[in-house]
């Protein structure tokens, strides 16, 4: 039987997930080997898109597990429906099983988000299945997995809150894909089609600031994160529907500043000691992309010939938000 991780699939994903080919070439060169995977990169960069779509076009199973302290080995294998225990006793018939049991009988991708937030004993759980391609469960017996499983983690960097370290048993035993942000094109093409009717009412250079904000708040020194890019997304839908609500036009600077404040303010993180507001920082470079500037800078702009008529200088970028690191 021939392979579905073809050319073609990788050549299909690349038309409907932007900026990630080599990307979607490696993980199907993954899954095609029958290795596990873990995707590791900052919060918005596709990881769980990029599984999904996949998922769909491989038209397998898809589990998708959330990763969080309350992720439990009972809730990710299963239990015993109680009630149907004192009926019939410890029955497989009666056994209500949990994702990763469900990706086992079925071999399907399970994918876990957010690994490095799930408790000590349920990641030795995926240990012994990555090691064994199996799972013994008390009084159910073994549960093998058929043709087809994988499992697929993802995590963010280990210094985003209420995260911790993973161990090398877990590494030693996946194939790990780093993912980073795309570049400043393919994110304002990501905004384009994510926003697209509100990218029309807005128009493209408003897209083209509020994508620009949004990567600027990645390189500001006072914030620990930023944003990723689907608070451009939502900085633009916001912004077309306060520009309706408002009558006003979108580049009024009420409507860009409170939708800037809306959007961002609650997805960056401040490094201690920063002593700052995130509504200050989101305001400071507000300033930068979407402020009018007064008659005299514009003047002097314009007699440069390098500025934008209705926007602060980008180059002041550099003095206010840092270098790029």
């Amino acid at each position: 039987m021939a392979s579905p991780y073809t050319r073609e699939l990788v050549d299909h994903l690349s038309g409907s997930v932007v900026g990630r080919r080599s990307e979607i070439e490696q993980v199907v060169a993954g899954l095609a080997a029958g290795r596990h995977l873990l995707l590791e990169g900052p919060p918005g960069t596709g990881k769980s898109t990029l599984l999904r779509r996949i998922a769909t076009e491989l038209d397998c199973g898809f589990c998708f597990v959330e990763g969080n302290a309350e992720l439990t080995p009972a809730r990710l294998v299963g239990t015993f429906d109680p009630a149907a225990v004192l009926e019939a006793g410890y029955s497989p018939d009666v056994f209500l099983d949990g994702p990763l049991v469900t990706a086992l009988r079925d071999g399907s991708v399970l994918y876990i988000e957010e690994i490095n937030r799930i408790p000590e004993e349920t990641l030795n759980v995926l240990i012994s299945v990555m090691s064994e391609g199996s799972i013994q469960v008390p009084r159910l017996g073994e549960v093998r997995a058929a043709g087809g499983f994988r499992m697929v983690a993802a995590m963010n960097p280990f210094d985003a809150v209420g995260t911790a370290r993973i161990s090398g048993a877990v590494y030693d035993r996946v194939c790990r894909l780093a993912m980073g942000y795309q570049d400043s094109a393919d994110e304002m093409a990501i905004v384009s089609s994510q926003a697209k009717a509100a990218a029309a009412v807005v128009g493209a250079g408003f897209v083209v600031q509020a994508t620009e904000m949004v990567r600027a708040t990645r390189e500001h020194p006072d914030l620990r994160t930023g944003s990723s890019v689907r608070g451009a997304i939502d900085l633009t839908m916001i912004a077309a529907e306060l520009r309706s609500i408002r009558d006003l036009d979108a580049s009024d600077p009420g409507v860009t500043r409170d939708a800037a404040q809306l959007a961002l303010s609650g997805r960056v993180r401040i490094r201690d000691g920063c002593g700052r507001s995130t509504a200050d920082i989101i305001d400071e470079l507000w300033a930068i992309f979407f402020a009018p500037a007064d008659d005299d800078s514009a003047d002097d702009e314009g007699s440069r010939g390098d500025g934008e008529s209705g926007k602060a200088p980008r180059h002041h970028l550099r003095a206010v938000a840092g270098p790029t690191t």
